[in-house]
Order: structure tokens, then sequence, then C-alpha cells
């Protein structure tokens, strides 16, 4: 078994999963299904890229949910209107 990967957020060392299951589980749950869908789309020449992608999108980013939360709360305000 390899040992754990880990990047930095804020300073702060967090362990960045490198197993399917434990990207997987580590995605907001609203996003699982995609991930399930470019794991399952990808082929042997393109898995590596698919899983470097998804095991950054499941380590936490607090600064790029402050910088989201905005449009992601105007978008769904547009949303309730229409």
């Amino acid at each position: 078994m390899s040992e754990p990967l880990a990047t930095f957020v804020n300073g702060v060392e967090v362990e960045v999963p490198s197993r399917l299951p434990d990207i997987r589980a580590a995605l907001p749950e609203e996003r699982r299904e995609e991930f399930d869908r470019a794991i399952n789309e990808a082929g042997v020449h393109d898995i590596h890229a698919v899983m470097r992608h998804w095991m950054l999108q499941a380590v936490p980013a607090p600064e790029a949910d402050v910088i989201l939360a905005r449009p992601a709360a105007d978008e769904a305000e547009r949303r309730g209107a229409a």
C-alpha cells in the first residue's frame, strides 16, 4: 500500500483521497453521480487524468467555497424567480 497523498490548504496539510471509494466518499453527494459517470467513461489512456481531477475536487477548499457562494446564491435566486 502506498503512502497517503497530501496537500496544503490555508497552510494546513490535508490528506488527498487516492482510492476510488475514498474520492467518491469525500465528494458532496450531489457530485457523486458525475464522478461515477466520469470514472466509468474513462479509458486506459485517460483514467489517471480523470482520477487526478476528481482527487483535487475532493479536497476541501474553504476559500473557493466563499468565492463560489455568491454566484451559487445568485443562481438559486434566479431559478426561484423563474
